[in-house]
């Protein structure tokens, strides 16, 4: 019987690897992924590895990763004997630090993106990236030196440098995990969107956006006049009462159709405002949702003020669950802000 041939990869070229769509097996010991994890691994510690591998999809490619790479060897033939498309990382965590160490930064140029632009697309960079990777940011916008200062501090990553050349913002940031004091940096932000103005809604999702990049967990419960965000701008066909069909008729229908608090001037107010937002490089609103979701933040609507407002959840858009006063209750009392706009 001929031996396995194993395929292998060196810890620069796993580095530099696309990892969407991939599986990262870790088979290091908790002990040792609580200290110093991988973001967007699977931990099946080699000492339960007999059980664990069942529950690896065998459509995806599997990277194998142990400490040193000789466990990793033994794990990357099984998986190949089983059928899976397996690659030992060579030298496993080890390498892959001080290949990380040795590294040139990756680059990053935001020139023209506004907040919370900036902190979204380094955290979403970040998370592709290993523990001791830099990476190189540039950027026009004024408020960005304090923002990625703020948001290193903050998110345990090292802000190695830091310029300000007349305008032209320059920072290099180090990728760390803040390992034990995580827990400390958990903050939750929870927001009431009682308002179903656009002006107000927007700065609830840029805030929403920006506590997501830095790791936070976020609650938007929307109540009242706030539902009619979540509202599709298409008509759905529900049953409704006369008098829920008038609420329905005479409220906006989506994001589309807010208006702002100030100055709406009959819809005018709010078509230049998205006019300046779009020159400016602001995120639409539309565009804050979608980037909110994508990073996890929770989009709860009030079922009481639905019922009151006949508004049903086939009505509101996807991934948007219901709850009660309980719900904000218990999300406010895990967070360190709350704020009703």
């Amino acid at each position: 019987m001929e031996d396995t041939v194993i395929k292998n990869i060196t810890a620069e070229d796993f580095l530099a690897l696309g990892k969407s769509g991939v599986t990262i097996l870790d088979i290091r010991e908790k002990d040792d992924v609580l200290v110093s994890p991988i973001d967007g691994a699977v931990n099946i510690p080699f000492s339960e590895i007999t059980s664990g591998l069942s529950a690896l999809d065998i459509a995806k490619s599997v990277y194998v990763i142990c400490k040193t790479g000789e466990l990793s060897e033994e794990v990357t033939e099984i998986l190949t004997d089983r059928g899976y498309d397996a690659y030992n990382v060579i030298g496993g965590y080890d390498a892959l630090n001080e290949c990380a160490k040795n590294a040139k930064p990756a680059e990053l140029d935001l020139h023209g993106i506004c907040c919370p632009g900036p902190v979204v697309r380094t955290a979403e960079l970040l998370k592709s990236m290993h523990d001791g990777q830099r990476v190189h940011i540039l950027s026009d916008e004024a408020a960005f030196s304090s923002d990625i200062a703020v948001w290193c501090e903050r998110t345990g990553n090292t802000l190695v440098s830091l310029e300000n050349n007349g305008g032209e913002i320059s920072a290099v940031i180090e990728k760390c995990h803040p390992g034990k004091s995580s827990a400390e940096r958990t903050h939750g932000k929870t927001f009431v969107l009682f308002s179903g103005d656009l002006d107000k809604t927007i700065a609830a999702f840029i805030m929403a956006n920006a506590a997501a990049s830095m790791g936070r967990q976020v609650t938007l419960f929307f109540t009242f006049w706030g539902l009619n965000i979540l509202r599709r701008p298409e008509k759905v066909k529900v049953g409704k009462k006369f008098i829920e069909k008038m609420f329905g008729m005479m409220m906006p229908r989506g994001t589309k159709q807010l208006g702002l608090s100030r100055m709406n001037m009959g819809g005018m107010g709010a078509k230049m405002i998205r006019f300046i937002m779009k020159s400016k490089g602001v995120s639409s609103l539309e565009e804050l949702i979608n980037s909110a979701q994508k990073q996890g933040v929770r989009l709860v609507a009030c079922q009481m003020s639905m019922d009151i407002m006949g508004i049903r959840q086939e009505e509101l858009i996807d991934g948007v669950e219901l709850g009660g006063a309980a719900t904000f209750i218990g999300s406010g009392e895990q967070s360190d802000m709350s704020l009703f706009i």
